[in-house]
């Protein structure tokens, strides 16, 4: 399996709505403002479609957020057809991967709101884990707000990170750089950033022995069909219902508030893809 298995099925997958309806063009992409850069505020872009579905996708990876801003940004992808900007996500490199990825979760919230399926509130922060004491719990992707409630139920925490200079042990859990750490692991809490570098087959594979691998975050908005075919058993990601709010908090580095809301998808009360297309129509 090759490392962008997984974007090319996405693409796959967003594509056969083209043969059910016509797709919007895109309206315009929201940016956070360089005051918020390096902050959680700055994390995410909004690629907005006409008739106002959006689709957000992670820009703190190496220099997007600088690119975005640079020419590879709104004035480059107003007007653009979503399809062709989301095949960028599987074949494309840097910002291109990025944005593709954005319009792969705008495309897929079309599909859902075309279909008349809205993905479930989360009842909880973490994945619905249910983290107990003497569980492994991995965690791919430090998240710090989520850390202490995981380590008050007494489950034992494994942070796997990317940068050096949080590795190490820490009260109540430790982080490391090898994510051979997750075979110990049997619940396992991952950002969905791994969609866009490229690892989640690899995660998956140290995880075979877990029951629970939850992948979640603002970016967790794309079809989940791939995803819970390689043994993913939650998607996690971000529901809009106040579109004009959300895009407005994004742009001024404001607090997304009730803009938006946590959902949380899992394999038994998912449709299917197949399912949600035949709502929408004939091809």
């Amino acid at each position: 399996m090759t490392a962008r298995a997984v974007a090319h099925e996405l693409v796959a997958a967003v594509g056969r709505l083209s043969g059910r309806t016509s797709l919007p063009r895109v309206r315009a992409l929201h940016l956070p403002p360089p005051s918020a850069d390096r902050t959680r505020a700055g994390e995410f872009c909004a690629l907005e479609l006409e008739g106002g579905t959006v689709g957000l996708a992670f820009v703190l990876l190496g220099d997007t957020i600088e690119r975005l801003r640079d020419g590879s940004g709104p004035a480059a992808v107003a007007g653009a057809e979503p399809l062709a900007l989301a095949r960028r996500f599987a074949d494309g490199e840097g910002v291109d991967r990025v944005l593709g990825f954005a319009a792969v979760n705008a495309l897929s919230a079309l599909i859902f709101e075309r279909a008349g399926w809205i993905p479930g509130a989360a009842t909880d922060t973490i994945g619905h884990l249910s983290p107990g004491p003497g569980d492994e719990v991995g965690m791919v992707g430090l998240f710090p707000p989520l850390v202490d409630r995981i380590v008050r139920t007494g489950a034992r925490l494994t942070v796997v990170e990317l940068r050096p200079d949080l590795a190490g042990p820490r009260d109540g859990y430790r982080v490391t750089l090898d994510p051979e750490a997750l075979r110990a692991c049997r619940k396992v809490l991952s950002t969905s950033t791994v969609l866009l570098n490229d690892t989640l087959d690899d995660l998956l594979a140290r995880c075979a022995g877990a029951s629970a691998f939850a992948l979640v975050g603002p970016g967790a908005g794309c079809l989940p069909d791939p995803l819970f075919a390689r043994g993913v058993t939650l998607v996690g990601g971000t529901w809009v219902v106040d579109r004009p709010a959300l895009l407005e908090a994004i742009r001024t580095g404001a607090p997304w508030g009730g803009a938006a809301r946590k959902s949380a998808v899992t394999r038994a009360e998912y449709p299917g893809v197949d399912a949600l297309l035949d709502r929408i129509g004939p091809s």
